[in-house]
């Protein structure tokens, strides 16, 4: 609980405010009184632990600008304080494996597989409490072949697709900043939001036959983004934590340069925003402070 020097002090601060305003009417008279009343039930409400932190005592809760009408009674508290380094790896796996797979009765031999995984290694420093910029590198790689697929609608309308193949593979880095709302005094749960600055590059190889003769596509890639990430992180030990983020709001920019059997086929830019939750983007990674 606050000191009574310090409520003490933020009383005679209170009443200098309203004494040194001009006249006023009773209804603001009244509204002045509730202000120094919530004022001071705020006061007393707030916690005043400390820590210590690299040789200074803070207190655990960190001060925020209220930019809001209201008042929501909520608090930031001291997460991951300033100073700290963060190192972090974020990887995901996939693999889907198909033979002579029949369904209903339209799709019959389908024979496919499929593989794909990224990496994703970050280092980051703590320049305020619970506020983080970074730097992340993402190795991405992935392949499929479908060596036959049949499809059957009717006696007029029926085809195979069989030899196609596709590869990918794109090299990323971005610089990113991560603000933390801590959940508790415990320093056990925080909500955070991260923005991502991110340049790549790649290439892919699709490989398929059309006309009864191969043909061999190659795809040099380049493309920037910008996302919005809200998340979840939880300590699961004293330095090591689990996170968890959504991508639900980002700005990209793709350029493909396109070659088929050593024949230049021109470039292709696409650009767009995405503003809607995307479940194919959530990332799970661990994090270790020290």
């Amino acid at each position: 609980m606050m000191k009574t020097k310090d409520l003490k002090i933020s009383l005679l601060l209170c009443l200098a405010v309203v004494f040194a305003m001009p006249s006023l009417s009773a209804q603001d008279i009244v509204r002045k009184k509730d202000l120094i009343n919530d004022s001071l039930a705020l006061a007393k409400r707030m916690p005043s632990d400390k820590v210590l932190v690299n040789g200074d005592t803070v207190n655990m809760v960190i001060p925020e600008r209220n930019f809001g009408r209201y008042d929501r009674k909520l608090f930031n508290y001291l997460y991951i304080p300033q100073g700290k380094w963060a190192f972090g790896l974020t990887a995901s796996y996939g693999e889907l494996n198909t033979d002579d797979v029949q369904v209903l009765s339209i799709l019959d031999n389908v024979d496919f597989k499929g593989k794909i995984y990224s990496i994703k290694p970050s280092v980051s420093y703590f320049i305020r409490h619970n506020q983080s910029v970074g730097l992340r590198f993402n190795y991405s790689r992935g392949f499929a072949d479908l060596n036959n697929l049949a499809v059957d609608f009717d006696e007029d309308m029926n085809f195979s697709i069989k030899d196609v193949s596709y590869y990918t593979q794109t090299y990323t880095i971005s610089t990113f900043y991560r603000n933390y709302v801590g959940l508790g005094m415990d320093k056990r749960f925080a909500v955070f939001n991260e923005v991502d600055l991110s340049f790549g590059s790649g290439s892919s190889r699709f490989k398929r036959i059309y006309n009864e003769a191969p043909r061999d596509t190659r795809t040099n890639i380049t493309e920037a983004s910008l996302n919005f990430s809200p998340g979840l992180c939880i300590f699961i030990q004293d330095y090591v934590a689990f996170n968890v983020s959504f991508g639900v709001f980002g700005l990209k920019y793709h350029r493909e340069h396109q070659l088929t059997d050593g024949v230049d086929e021109g470039t292709r830019t696409t650009s767009g925003a995405n503003f809607k939750f995307n479940i194919f983007n959530i990332a799970f990674g661990l994090l270790i402070v020290i």
